[in-house]
């Protein structure tokens, strides 16, 4: 025999008449509102009260058996918010989880209110006699019950790792029309935490241009990020994979620009040296050749002013990636802006500060295609919406295929994981 597990509509209106968690309350008389406390689990006010709805339901489903199991407020939030996600009837009429004095959320019957959800309907098939859409809700239950976050890295600013072998050969994005299965892929797991998982290979595009000119353009997929060179540095202690930038006799017929870019290149030294770390891209030079930054667009405008200078033999950030997901769910919203993502470096010249940026003599651009894709997904409305499915161009991450809610309500999750992480892992 399976053991009952209670859908969470019904028992959630049995726990909202019972009337005894804290903050969790009907918020009309005709009973198709109600409350549901949404204190962050780091704000120094927070008790254990506040979080009793959550825990509440992951002991009623099993997936928190108390004296047994560790608690696990993160998921127990994420699985119960998941849940609620999931029923059509039901909506998040108000999000007042930012109130400094209340934070909570209201959420409302969208059809006839309760209806026949005073009874709470336990019973689990296990002879194949039950409904179809009962199995299936069932399983859906102990899947995202099953649900258990990835040990997320240190991302601060160590050292940059040294690449101890050398790395595959550079990889050229896979085409979307021949997305490469993953049979181990496991369907409770929110598949966006894998940006953040240690060890997880952001994908990068990297292109250069010389006055404006593409002259290269390559992707690459490693480990201990890259390193963007003028000339070949055989020294194996320098962080990252290196890329040679070519040279600019190959593109170019202007004999002065020439030497003037390959006076820049040789300048270069150890290199442009890029890598990720937890929500964080970190950069530094290992060279002479002055460097600023800037995240902007795809095509870079020439009255974006640069964000920073990437400092010399020391990492600094130049890309955090829980504004980018907080401005990509505002523009699933439909309230905001695309969010920025693409880096670019302009090489031993100040910044083009209001001039064209094709009048810069290097210029390079550097895309992590994992973030292009989640802009992508938005832009067209969730995966589901495309030809084919996305992929995330991440080690180990399996093609995507979702709708607009699955994919905001991942990407709300993703936040939250982020929220809970500790300010030694920002």
């Amino acid at each position: 025999m399976g053991t009952p597990k209670p859908r969470i509509l019904p028992w959630l209106v049995s726990q909202l008449d019972l009337g005894q968690l804290e903050g969790v309350a009907w918020v009309n008389e005709s009973r198709t509102r109600f409350r549901i406390p949404w204190k962050h689990g780091l704000r120094q006010d927070a008790q254990e009260e506040d979080f009793r709805i959550f825990q509440a339901w992951a002991e009623a489903t099993g997936a928190y058996v108390p004296g047994r199991d560790k608690p696990d407020l993160p998921t127990w939030k994420r699985n119960f918010r998941s849940a609620l996600n999931r029923k059509d009837g039901l909506c998040l009429a108000e999000d007042r989880s930012k109130d400094p004095h209340d934070p909570h959320k209201i959420y409302e019957f969208v059809n006839s209110g309760v209806g026949d959800f005073s009874q709470p309907d336990t019973s689990l098939d296990t002879n194949g006699g039950g409904s179809t859409s009962d199995t299936q809700e069932n399983i859906l239950d102990e899947l995202l019950g099953n649900m258990v976050l990835a040990p997320l890295p240190d991302p601060g600013p160590p050292s940059l790792a040294v690449a101890p072998e050398p790395c595959p050969q550079p990889l050229r994005s896979p085409s979307l029309d021949n997305p490469t299965p993953f049979p181990n892929l496991e369907p409770s797991e929110n598949p966006l935490k894998r940006l953040l998982v240690l060890g997880e290979e952001w994908e990068f595009e990297v292109t250069a241009f010389y006055r404006g000119r593409q002259v290269f353009q390559q992707t690459i997929s490693c480990p201990e990020g890259l390193r963007l060179v003028g000339s070949e540095v055989r020294d194996r202690t320098l962080p990252g994979w290196p890329i040679t930038l070519p040279d600019p006799g190959i593109s170019l017929t202007d004999r002065g620009v020439m030497s003037y870019v390959r006076h820049v290149l040789s300048s270069l030294g150890g290199g442009l040296a890029l890598r990720r770390a937890g929500q964080w891209l970190w950069a530094q030079r290992l060279g002479h050749c002055h460097t600023y930054w800037a995240v902007s667009e795809e095509l870079l405008n020439s009255r974006h002013g640069p964000d920073g200078e990437v400092p010399k033999d020391k990492e600094g950030g130049v890309f955090h990636l829980r504004p980018f997901i907080v401005d990509l769910i505002t523009f699933t919203e439909g309230s905001g802006r695309s969010p920025r993502y693409a880096l670019w470096f302009c090489v031993g010249e100040s910044w083009p500060q209001d001039q064209p940026w094709t009048k810069r003599l290097v210029m390079v651009k550097v895309v992590p295609t994992c973030l292009r894709a989640l802009v992508e997904i938005a832009r067209v409305g969730g995966a589901s919406s495309l030809e084919n499915t996305v992929d995330l161009h991440i080690s180990n991450s399996h093609p995507l295929s979702l709708t607009s809610d699955q994919y905001k309500a991942y990407l709300q999750d993703l936040v939250e994981d982020m929220d809970f992480q500790g300010p030694g892992e920002t």
